[in-house]
């Protein structure tokens, strides 16, 4: 979608209804740089319609990747040659996801240029926790202001160690170990969603990756790949969190289908324990045939808030993406709930943009937030935020707020969700997309 779209709401409706989980876009925009690995056919199937998506086949077309739709797949086959010399710039710098191509393209070139990531507006997001482990396999990063300058004569099997367990640097640490010949490890890698998706892909490709799950992997290289394949992308964890997040604020009964469980149990518990009243179907496994899905019903309930400061973790821990939904969600509880959103500079200061629909906060400091509830939201035209999960939260805090909200610019919500409007008007919101 153009930028120049805004959301119309006429919130305070009671939901209701059943909406399914949309498939990972993080894992969407890992897998599309995992392809460049594949000299074969590589099939994504179930491939979400965002704009993160669209940033980055453009940038894969622009070097020459063939990449078709097919209904909701994306198959992609690589040129006999790519050529950097072509690439989107205007794309690549309105995402993050590039810095994943690092990965891939060591294997391709001796020495490249790529343009500096974007994305989310969220303070300092170093790219320097990627440098460090690719430096192990022999690669040499130069980072400027607008471009990144790689050298790797040829990629050598590492022991890598992770200081910081981010997900898009284990990933680039998986995809140069996936085809240098020889076994390396990734100590201290995350574990989380996307870094599994990761590693299915990788063993369809055929390279042997053992420890998925754990913070220790280790993986087999090949020094080529050339398969066709199909893979079927899993469903999201934060779509999920953000329909739970929008039943508890408008005390609705909705039924979240197909959402992946491993990756919400902790955000469960929590509100379990705020007194929200949900059920969960019995489990079973994604097109994958690896994630574990349940259809999670969410009940109307009265919430307290929660006795400890909630903050994000590593997998297993609270999702670092979904932590922004409680900082909504503790406008309906009674008392004050502390946010410490330690991971990003300037994310909890997004958070006092809800003041404008009748919340309550308190900022501290950059990373810690007061939010006092019960407050009565309160309709308002608001700017949406340049990142994706605060930009979200607003969207939730209006769909209760009762009267005409107004949401503007919001490109960074198209970002990370599909059909986000036919989706709620299904469960009954009102809510239009128009352009200015």
């Amino acid at each position: 979608m153009p930028s120049g779209i805004n959301f119309k709401i006429e919130g305070g409706k009671k939901l209701k209804g059943r909406v399914e989980t949309s498939r990972s876009k993080n894992g969407a925009v890992a897998l599309l740089a995992a392809s460049l690995l594949n000299k074969g056919r590589t099939t994504l199937e179930h491939m979400p319609k965002i704009e993160e998506v669209n940033r980055l086949i453009e940038v894969l077309r622009s070097i020459g990747v063939s990449v078709e739709w097919q209904g909701s797949s994306v198959v992609i086959q690589l040129p006999k040659k790519i050529s950097l010399k072509t690439i989107d710039r205007t794309a690549a710098t309105r995402t993050r996801s590039i810095l994943m191509f690092i990965g891939p393209l060591l294997h391709v070139f001796k020495k490249f240029d790529l343009p500096q990531s974007g994305g989310c507006t969220l303070g300092l997001r170093s790219a320097r926790p990627h440098l460090m482990a690719l430096e192990k396999f022999g690669v040499d990063i130069e980072a400027r202001s607008e471009s990144f300058t790689v050298t790797c004569e040829k990629p050598v099997p590492a022991d890598v160690i992770l200081y910081e367990s981010s997900d898009t640097a284990t990933i680039n640490a998986l995809y140069a170990a996936a085809r240098t010949d020889g076994v390396s490890t990734i100590r201290y890698a995350s574990a989380n969603y996307q870094v599994q998706e990761v590693c299915g892909f990788l063993q369809a490709l055929g390279v042997s990756i053992e420890g998925i799950g754990s913070t220790s992997l280790t993986i087999h290289g090949v020094t080529d790949i050339n398969r066709d394949i199909s893979y079927s992308i899993a469903e999201d964890p934060t779509d999920a969190m953000f329909f739970i997040a929008t039943a508890v604020v408008t005390t609705s009964a909705i039924t979240i289908a197909g959402a992946p469980i491993e990756f919400l149990e902790v955000e469960l518990l929590l509100l379990e324990k705020m007194g929200l009243k949900f059920s969960l179907s019995n489990p079973r496994l994604s097109d994958n045939g690896i994630t574990k899905l349940v259809d999670i019903s969410i009940k109307p309930s009265k919430l307290v808030a929660f006795p400890e400061k909630i903050h994000a973790r590593p997998y297993p821990g609270l999702n670092i993406d979904n932590l922004p939904f409680f900082a909504v969600i503790a406008t309906q509880a009674e008392g004050i709930t502390l946010i410490h959103d330690w991971v990003y500079e300037k994310r909890a200061i997004y958070y006092t943009e809800l003041d404008r629909l009748g919340a309550s906060t308190t900022l501290h400091d950059p990373h810690r937030i007061s939010i006092k509830g019960v407050s009565r939201l309160k309709p308002a035209e608001v700017i949406c935020p340049p990142a994706l999960r605060p930009a979200t939260i607003i969207l939730v805090a209006m769909l209760a707020a009762k009267g005409h909200s107004l949401l503007r610019n919001v490109y960074s919500i198209n970002r990370g969700y599909e059909d986000i409007v036919a989706r709620l008007q299904k469960l009954g919101a009102s809510i239009e997309a128009h352009t200015d």
